[in-house]
Formats: structure tokens, C-alpha cells, sequence
């Protein structure tokens, strides 16, 4: 089992910056795959970015080049790097992790951004 919890957000104004923090918990040895996604009002939720053991990271067309996805084995904490903040980040972000090998997911609770002038 592995528990999930997020930090990090809040209200922001276009053009700044957050970082978001996703601290995982007991067996933690068995993760692969970590990643962000997020959900706005009325729409499904999709793929920020994800990353591996190994530190290969994938991520959105929409965020490339203004989110950066880190992860510290030592604490078992993943973060999100936002920066360049527009309206269109605003959504609940969650926190994910894939067991490895097998088709297992957990999923945190999210945490709201608000980008707003």
C-alpha cells in the first residue's frame, strides 16, 4: 500500500510561479512511475507529467518548457516546478504512482492551483 499526499498549492497571478509537492508513504520501494496530473471544472483529467525510476521524464505539449517534474528517493517526495503561470493551469493537481510491473495505481487527494489576476 502507498499513500499519497500533496502540498504546494494555492492562488497565484498569471506569470508566477509555485512549486507543488507530492510526499509518498509506505511501500514506497514498489513505485515505478510518478507523475502529476490535473482536472479543471468540467473536464477530465490529464497528464502533466510523469517520471520514472531511472529520472526519464515525459510532459504535456502545454507545460513543456514552464513545469519541471523532480523526484528524491531519500525522502520519497516528488515535486512540480510551475512556473509562467497562466489561467489555463488553474485545476486540481494529483499526485500519481504506478506500482512497478504491474497495472496497480494510487492516486492522492490533489491540491487546487488558482491562477488569477
Amino acid at each position: 500500500q502507498v499513500r499519497l499526499v500533496e502540498s504546494g498549492g494555492g492562488l497565484v497571478q498569471p506569470g508566477g510561479s509555485l512549486r507543488l509537492s507530492c510526499a509518498a508513504s509506505g511501500s514506497t520501494y514498489t513505485i515505478g512511475v510518478m507523475g502529476w496530473y490535473h482536472q479543471a471544472p468540467g473536464k477530465e483529467r490529464e497528464l502533466v507529467a510523469t517520471i520514472r525510476r531511472s529520472g526519464i521524464t515525459n510532459y504535456a505539449e502545454s507545460v513543456k518548457d514552464r513545469f519541471a517534474i523532480s523526484r528524491v528517493s531519500a525522502n520519497n517526495t516528488m515535486y512540480l516546478q510551475m512556473n509562467s503561470l497562466k489561467p489555463d493551469d488553474t485545476a486540481v493537481y494529483y499526485c500519481y504512482a504506478r506500482v512497478m510491473g504491474m497495472s496497480l495505481e494510487y492516486w492522492g487527494r490533489g491540491t487546487q492551483v488558482t491562477v488569477s489576476s
